[in-house]
């Protein structure tokens, strides 16, 4: 297995440019299954988790061009009309948002059998809100030998569903299931996330009729087909977030390219109160590290609030706090895997139920240390590349999943970072 090895203490200085979101990608390309037209999707990250849906898809029967020119980073997909409505374990089981192919072939063909997915170790993210979405919608739905069967043989029925809780893979999933479902569909207690407003805007251009996404209301008037599109990805926010964390723990400053950063606004608050400095450029934005970070309490919530996949990074930087904070994890709850790892670094950190109480101390110490997912990896890249000394992040594969380049991208700004085979 890969890893990568850090030697800490450089203050990062340069640019970093932001790629296309996985978030959005992923539903994004599930969305191409709902029409036999070409869908050109841009902005495409070369990640780990992309390859795997396009995959999928391509098993499933698609036919999938990618642009030799790396720096246009397309895509385009068409799904005949005789694609596969099968989903196999062997496909799905890398990655939990390989549910997502659920509700656009059900919607397309009437039918569907998609394996239960794998992917992250951080706790439960059932899948039953997924399937009461779609039995709202009149899906006839069975879980049979580690599949989900669902049939709709009469097509799928516009209905008004409440998600008992936020989901963000299940209002993706239950929006594109309603595009094609006869007569209209009210999505109440909807994510509000920017990567289900990228979808919406995706669908319209695909001839959908969505209203209300970006609030926790969706309205989808249900239509008899969709057509082609060429739609730009918007930029991964969570990587912008990374990057500016990285910023702030190394005491440097890097200017952030193609980023929103009204994507993240309760991470971009917490970190003012760090004491980091925000100015926007031509470009982008500078991310300027102070000289003592202060101590700032957060809890994650859904959007708008303080996104669960900037949690573990947020916490490295509270490590090196001057003072005590509490990072308070309410979406998912064994999202404190890196504590451990981190605590190897020299971070002192306890935790108590939901919480994690962090006391900052003066300076880390690097150490080899075992990421457990995706956004804990970055956490331990963070503290490395603030830490004394060397740090080598064993199991890397979780980092492809999520970050495009990263020992590039931070090297280019002076972290002294290599990855080994």
């Amino acid at each position: 297995m890969d890893k990568l090895q850090i030697i800490g203490g450089t203050p990062l200085r340069g640019q970093i440019e932001i790629s296309g979101a996985k978030n959005a990608i992923l539903p994004l390309l599930s969305a191409t299954l709902l029409t036999s037209d070409k869908v050109t999707l841009g902005n495409v990250s070369q990640l780990a988790d992309v390859k795997t849906m396009l995959n999928l898809i391509s098993a499933m029967g698609c036919v999938v061009t990618q642009d030799q020119i790396v720096i246009k980073k397309e895509v385009t997909i068409s799904a005949p009309d005789k694609l596969s409505t099968l989903a196999p374990y062997d496909m799905v089981n890398k990655m939990r948002a390989s549910i997502l192919v659920l509700g656009p072939v059900l919607a397309r063909f009437g039918h569907a059998e998609i394996s239960l997915p794998g992917g992250c170790a951080i706790g439960t993210r059932p899948i039953d809100l997924h399937l009461k979405g779609l039995q709202a919608l009149g899906a006839e739905i069975e879980i049979e030998n580690g599949y989900v069967k669902a049939k709709a043989p009469k097509g799928l029925k516009g209905a008004d569903y409440t998600f008992p809780i936020v989901s963000v893979t299940g209002t993706a999933n239950l929006m594109m299931a309603a595009t094609l479902a006869q007569g209209t569909t009210k999505i109440i207690n909807a994510a509000r996330e920017p990567e289900v407003t990228d979808l919406g805007n995706l669908l319209n251009a695909m001839g959908a009729r969505i209203t209300g996404h970006g609030t926790n209301t969706i309205t989808v008037e249900g239509v008899t087909s969709l057509h082609g599109a060429t739609y730009q990805t918007m930029p991964d926010r969570i990587e912008a977030g990374t990057y500016a964390m990285a910023a702030a723990i190394t005491k440097g400053a890097i200017e952030i390219i193609n980023a929103d950063f009204n994507h993240f606004p309760a991470t971009v608050q917490a970190m003012k109160q760090a004491g980091v400095k925000f100015t926007p450029t031509v470009k982008g934005m500078l991310v300027e590290g102070p000289e003592t970070i202060l101590p700032v309490d957060i809890s994650t919530q859904p959007y708008p609030g303080f996104a669960t996949d900037l949690q573990a990074q947020f916490l490295a930087l509270m490590c090196l706090a001057k003072g005590r904070s509490v990072i308070e994890e309410k979406i998912f709850e064994n999202r404190f895997m890196h504590v451990a790892e981190l605590k190897r670094l020299g971070a002192e950190i306890r935790i108590s139920n939901d919480q994690a109480i962090v006391t900052g101390v003066p300076h880390l110490t690097g150490a080899d240390v075992m990421a457990t997912d995706l956004r804990a990896s970055v956490a331990l890249v963070l503290a490395g590349l603030a830490a004394e000394g060397t740090t080598t992040v064993h199991r890397i594969y979780h980092l492809d999943r999520g970050y495009e380049n990263i020992e590039q991208k931070l090297g280019q700004c002076g972290a002294k970072i290599k990855r080994i085979s």
